[in-house]
């Protein structure tokens, strides 16, 4: 009988475990494998010579825990204006997405990252997760994500195309999904898993630049409704504290949920005041360099000194909305001793952030 030393025996189990983790499962496109997400539609059927799932929502892979390892997909060329892509690590209504949207083949954004937070997509406030692709546009088009750890890679027909190099959800685990928005026609969905995420958090407590405002006090998610808001409201409404990533961007939906999210441009405004002190030792003015998203009034001192509008094509059909620190900048007139800055931060759909420098 041939007998095995114990370290060759555990290399060789160890290696038959690592083996099987990079062994790709097929998710089978048939109504038992999946879970539709309330108002989603799915038909499964067989075109151009293969399984399918034709779909406009979200379906969720039945049984499947997701961490790291290689997403891949099949989506068949699609002109008219939709979405196709992966959701991942979901735990109640956040995750991780990323889509094409091949009506914007060639574009900058044909390709998007985004967090999701209580049901909101915040591609708005993520420019930089975005790229430009040429999509096939008379055949299949296949999506690669290669999930590590904190960073995601995403390629589109062998080619890579864009590097996340950290994931914003904070989850390390969770459910995994597909979705189209407008309908898409899915094939060859498969799964590689290769183990779990080794942490939680990713970094330590980013430090933003000087003068970014770091830490804001946020009121309750409130409906909005213009010309209503008193500021004597503001000042008495109850506040818990948000801190920014280190660009010094705050994700407001990340902190609390709207009263009503997750239908794009179909949901009501909603708004919260995110609110800082400033204290100076004499009277100075200082310039408040900001961005945000969707609308804001400001107010230094009870004073209403700013009013914006940055929504969705709240300019012209094609202005996205990108939120980026230093597109407005206005003098404050401080006073001395301490300074209160409200902004009553109002928003729709697709990111609800805020972003501030006291230059």
């Amino acid at each position: 009988m041939k007998r095995f030393r114990l370290p060759m025996l555990l290399g060789m189990l160890c290696m038959t475990t690592f083996v099987q983790a990079q062994t790709a499962q097929t998710i089978p496109l048939e109504e038992a494998y999946w879970t539709l997400e309330e108002g989603a539609k799915a038909t499964f059927e067989t075109f151009d010579d293969r399984p399918t799932m034709l779909l406009d929502g979200k379906a969720f892979a039945k049984g499947i825990e997701f961490s790291n390892g290689v997403l891949e997909m099949d989506v068949y060329a699609n002109s008219k204006r939709s979405f196709a892509g992966f959701l991942f690590r979901k735990q109640d209504r956040n995750f991780e997405e990323v889509y094409m949207r091949m009506h914007k083949s060639g574009q900058v954004d044909a390709v998007q990252y985004t967090p999701t937070y209580h049901g909101d997509s915040n591609w708005q406030l993520y420019p930089e997760h975005q790229a430009q692709v040429t999509f096939a546009t008379q055949r299949w088009n296949h999506l690669r994500v290669v999930v590590d750890n904190w960073t995601a890679t995403v390629f589109i027909n062998d080619k890579e195309v864009l590097q996340v190099n950290h994931l914003k959800s904070g989850h390390n685990k969770g459910e995994l999904g597909v979705w189209a928005l407008l309908g898409n026609r899915f094939s060859n969905v498969s799964i590689t898993q290769t183990g779990d995420a080794m942490v939680k958090e990713p970094f330590p407590a980013p430090t933003p630049d000087e003068g970014i405002i770091a830490e804001w006090q946020l009121t309750e998610a409130k409906p909005y409704t213009e010309g209503e808001i008193a500021f004597s409201d503001l000042e008495k409404a109850k506040t818990i504290t948000a801190r920014t990533e280190q660009s010094g961007l705050l994700p407001i939906s990340k902190y609390m949920a709207k009263p009503t999210s997750g239908n794009f441009e179909a949901n009501p405004e909603a708004y919260t005041v995110a609110s800082t002190t400033i204290s100076v030792a004499a009277d100075q003015t200082k310039l408040f360099s900001f961005d945000y998203s969707d609308k804001i009034v400001v107010y230094l001192n009870g004073s209403p000194i700013f009013y914006g509008n940055n929504a969705f094509r709240s300019k012209n059909n094609q202005f996205q909305g990108h939120i980026g620190l230093g597109a407005n900048k206005i003098p404050l007139q401080l006073k001395k001793g301490i300074n209160t800055l409200h902004c009553v931060v109002i928003d729709k759909a697709n990111g609800w952030g805020l972003v501030g420098k006291l230059e």
